[in-house]
């Protein structure tokens, strides 16, 4: 499997395959680094670029520890050290940052700005995040589930809350792609576009997976493997969206009654961070206010199922380190 030189904006442009050899190389170097084993050689002296308009913990620190790991140098430039799409067009930026640097990584708001990068880098260019697109994640949590159910194939995922964005649309993609039964729990009118529900819908008939939309959190949910949720309110989006999000998405909270329809195996999984508690500056704003505990999933359920979420932060640094090994040049049988 050669994808040195590819960019990575989106699972839409890679097989099952593709995405299985990803996912690969990810536990090879999750097992490689648990060993202890120093990967600094794989790829030294080059260094990468990491453009952050949105701000991030796990994806930030993904990056930089991957690419430490790989011998890599980073450069981190946040919306307050870029000239990006402000004093200087995308299409100049990623000129002179392809000239710079082996690879540059982009997290902020539409899909269309990291195509663009890439269309002018001349260096690969990977997704940490857009409004419509977040494969990053995608990786990290299905190398979960392999760990937690050996193949992924044939498992149901179900998905509450707002299915429109980046986490609805990567998750309906990635089950599409690699044959699991992915179910939207949500209101109609935060169900995904249509035309990306039709082509997921070819990809599943291929992989032998499924595509469901529905209002029914109780039925959505049966039987399910994987519950999955995500903040109902976006980074970037005003505070007057907060009313309207919880008064329409809080049937679709995760409780204890939905996980106990759930499969018996079933495990919890939240791309982080959760309003679970009323820990957090925002928690406990919204909390007070709207006089609620949590928000998407109770503290209960975050509690009792934390291993898988905590297990798919992690594995947000092994995945990314895959593709930006994978993309830079380094197989599987390098780190085998």
């Amino acid at each position: 499997m050669d994808l040195k030189g590819r960019h990575f904006l989106t699972l839409k442009d890679f097989t099952a395959e593709e995405i299985n050899y990803l996912l690969d190389l990810a536990a090879a170097l999750k097992a490689a680094k648990k060993a202890g084993k120093n990967m600094t050689s794989f790829l030294a002296g080059k260094n990468v670029a990491l453009i952050f308009e949105k701000t991030s913990t796990r994806t930030r620190c993904s990056f930089e520890v991957a690419a430490h790991d790989l011998g890599m140098g980073t450069t981190y430039l946040d919306p307050k050290s870029s000239q990006i799409g402000k004093k200087e067009s995308i299409s100049d930026t990623a000129n002179v940052l392809g000239r710079m640097f082996d690879g540059i990584e982009y997290r902020g708001y539409g899909q269309e700005i990291v195509e663009e990068l890439a269309d002018n880098a001349g260096v690969p260019v990977w997704n940490g995040l857009t409004n419509e697109y977040h494969p990053t994640q995608m990786l990290a949590d299905m190398l979960t589930a392999r760990e937690y159910f050996g193949d992924v194939k044939g498992l149901k995922l179900a998905y509450m809350g707002d299915a429109r964005y980046n986490m609805g649309n990567s998750l309906m993609i990635v089950c599409a792609k690699l044959g699991l039964h992915f179910v939207a729990c949500a209101p109609r009118k935060y169900f995904p576009d249509a035309a990306l529900v039709a082509q997921c819908e070819e990809w599943a008939k291929e992989s032998g997976g499924s595509i469901t939309l529905t209002e029914d959190a109780s039925g959505g949910t049966k039987g399910a493997h994987i519950v999955y949720t995500d903040v109902w309110v976006s980074m970037g989006e005003p505070d007057e969206v907060w009313t309207e999000r919880i008064n329409d998405l809080t049937p679709y909270k995760v409780t204890m009654d939905i996980m106990k329809g759930a499969a018996e195996n079933a495990i919890f999984m939240h791309c982080l961070p959760a309003f679970h508690d009323k820990k957090t500056e925002i928690g406990k704003e919204m909390g007070d206010k709207f006089g609620f505990e949590d928000m998407e999933v109770t503290d209960e359920v975050f509690q009792k199922y934390a291993d898988p979420v905590f297990d798919e932060a992690e594995n947000r640094m092994h995945t990314i380190k895959a593709v930006m090994a994978a993309t830079l040049g380094i197989t599987l049988e390098d780190v085998r």
